[in-house]
């Protein structure tokens, strides 16, 4: 089946059947397409939290514009962007990849001194907001796998970060969250399940330079 069908068949699922959970086999794949993101310079500056605790996902309710989602669903993702950029971290990454690629440590150096300069020149609000965008791209491929293997999902950004943040400790791993993803499969009386996807046209969606 194609990405596009795939794409067609998902919906923001509204409500979850709690009884039935996702398997650890399509977890792990799904959060294995957000691993696989391309990000900027390479440096995968996000973090994916996997919650399935019952516990945790009733104490994380109440951040949610939409609790009875985040409590019915199966998992509830957390998409979290490094808090800012530091040497360390830029090292720690450039040194695995050339650990990993048989290259002498530093071989990259001067590329990383520029990215160095760019971003430790940056207050930690406008690295955040770099680091964020990263944290999209695998969002949107681990909302994408998770249809390919027919489980619902849910995007959310209405949610209470600070407290998101705090529960799950996030400021102790360097991390502010950005986004959720709940996943699970969809109750059968879900209101918004039988509605037609509605998105602009192509004609006023696409806008050609030729």
């Amino acid at each position: 089946m194609s990405l596009i069908e795939d794409l067609k068949w998902r919906y923001a699922t509204k409500k979850y059947d709690p009884t039935k959970k996702v398997s650890q086999e399509d977890i792990d794949k799904i959060v294995e397409a957000a691993r696989l993101a391309p990000t900027s310079s390479g440096l995968q500056q996000f973090r994916v939290l996997v919650v399935s605790n019952q516990e945790i996902k009733e104490k994380l309710a109440p951040s949610s514009l939409n609790p009875e989602v985040m409590v019915d669903c199966s998992h509830v993702l957390v998409f979290a962007a490094w808090d800012r950029y530091t040497a360390e971290r830029i090292d720690t990454i450039y040194d695995r990849i050339t650990d990993e690629r048989g290259l002498p440590r530093g071989r990259f150096g001067s590329y990383t001194d520029k990215i160095k300069n760019l971003y430790l020149n940056e207050t930690a609000e406008e690295n955040f907001i770099h680091t964020a965008r990263q944290s999209y791209i695998g969002f949107a491929l681990a909302i994408a796998q998770a249809a390919e293997l027919r489980i619902d999902s849910t995007p959310a950004e209405g949610f209470n970060n600070a407290l998101v943040d705090e529960l799950l400790d996030l400021k102790s791993l360097g991390l502010k969250s950005v986004t959720l993803l709940y996943l699970g499969y969809r109750d059968e009386n879900d209101w918004l399940a039988p509605m037609k996807k509605v998105r602009n046209p192509v004609e006023d969606f696409v806008i050609e330079y030729k």
